[in-house]
């Protein structure tokens, strides 16, 4: 099984940065692009299917080129006809080839998420390749520990921890996710950044913390891809993100890359489906099954990409060792007039 990449936004995921993220995650998504914008994290809001719309129609213009097909999955709070466990709203998770959650509430996506199927049928198509992207509020919510910052900051309750959907739990990793890093809308006034919380709350946070959890402070208008199966983390965007540990903090600006080690010893879950039901994972094997069988792997369409870049820089050695590797693989690249192609060997 091919692990999908998964990407993280510190804020501005309809922002010139933002798309440019989003366009990077398409460039290694097989035809057809479908994805699946999950409502939750903001289903406590009347107007929770205009936050998840304006994504929509962002991406529907932004990867045009790549003529998507947007779902919205109104999956917003449990017992109600709009429930996370509806297979019928959650069909769409399931032919996805990309899936995004969003701004809300972090806490409230954790509660409404947490042992539903459509957290499930979301890890579940993550290894079958599907790309996750996570931004503000989900951020939060998919690290091992969650910041509450509306509870803190709006509420005005004492800083407290809250458990997390904890995605890579499985992988054998305690991360947790702090976006808004740099945020400085308080001005000289007033502390705002870590997510709102200034500096002297976010450490009563930290402290709150086993002292295995490994922070990811991801700054505005700034990200990562997490490619797993190469294990590498690219940053991305117009600022940085800092790895912040017990006895450590490493800032990396964007266009740096470090290891996917940095955050932990990384296992790839074994086997495949541990952790989810085995029903959800048939489920998604058989949805998986049922899509074209002739699409590229996404570790061939990231050796493509590397090609066509090292071709436009006439390294034409680097070039043919790529297309060997591609061939390995089972796949074979022909060079036309409209560029590369890929066949099925």
């Amino acid at each position: 099984m091919t692990l999908g990449h998964i990407a993280f936004l510190g804020s501005g995921e309809t922002s010139l940065a933002g798309g440019r993220i989003f366009e990077n995650l398409a460039r290694l998504i097989p035809h057809p692009l479908r994805v699946a914008i999950l409502e939750t994290p903001a289903g406590f809001e009347l107007n929770a299917s205009l936050v998840a719309g304006r994504v929509g129609e962002f991406l529907k213009t932004r990867l045009q080129n790549y003529k998507p097909t947007i779902d919205l999955v109104p999956a917003r709070k449990q017992g109600t006809e709009f429930s996370p466990d509806n297979l019928e709203i959650l069909k769409p998770l399931l032919q996805a080839s990309m899936i995004f959650m969003g701004p809300g509430s972090p806490s409230y996506g954790v509660r409404q998420l947490q042992g539903t199927l459509a957290w499930d049928i979301i890890r579940a198509r993550h290894r079958l390749g599907a790309t996750l992207v996570f931004a503000s509020a989900a951020t939060i919510s998919v690290g091992k520990w969650v910041l509450p910052v509306y509870e803190i900051y709006k509420v005005g309750e004492d800083v407290h921890v809250k458990d997390g959907l904890n995605l890579f739990a499985d992988f054998g990793m305690h991360v947790s996710f702090v976006p808004h890093w740099n945020n400085a809308e308080g001005g000289v006034d007033l502390d705002t950044s870590r997510c709102f919380m200034g500096m002297e709350r976010f450490e009563q946070w930290r402290k709150l913390t086993p002292k295995e959890n490994i922070i990811v402070g991801l700054d505005e208008h700034s990200g990562i891809i997490m490619n797993c199966e190469r294990g590498v983390c690219d940053v991305h965007g117009v600022s940085s993100v800092t790895v912040l540990k017990s006895d450590s903090a490493e800032m990396y600006a964007s266009g740096a890359s470090f290891s996917l080690s940095e955050l932990g010893n990384c296992t790839r879950p074994e086997p495949p489906d541990k952790g989810i039901p085995p029903e959800v994972w048939k489920m998604a094997l058989d949805a998986n099954n049922a899509t074209d069988d002739e699409t590229p792997p996404q570790e061939v369409l990231y050796l493509l990409e590397q090609r066509k870049q090292v071709r436009a820089d006439k390294n034409f050695t680097e070039s043919d060792r790529l297309r060997d590797e591609i061939s390995a693989l089972g796949w074979t690249v022909k060079d036309t007039k409209e560029g590369q192609q890929l066949v099925k060997s």
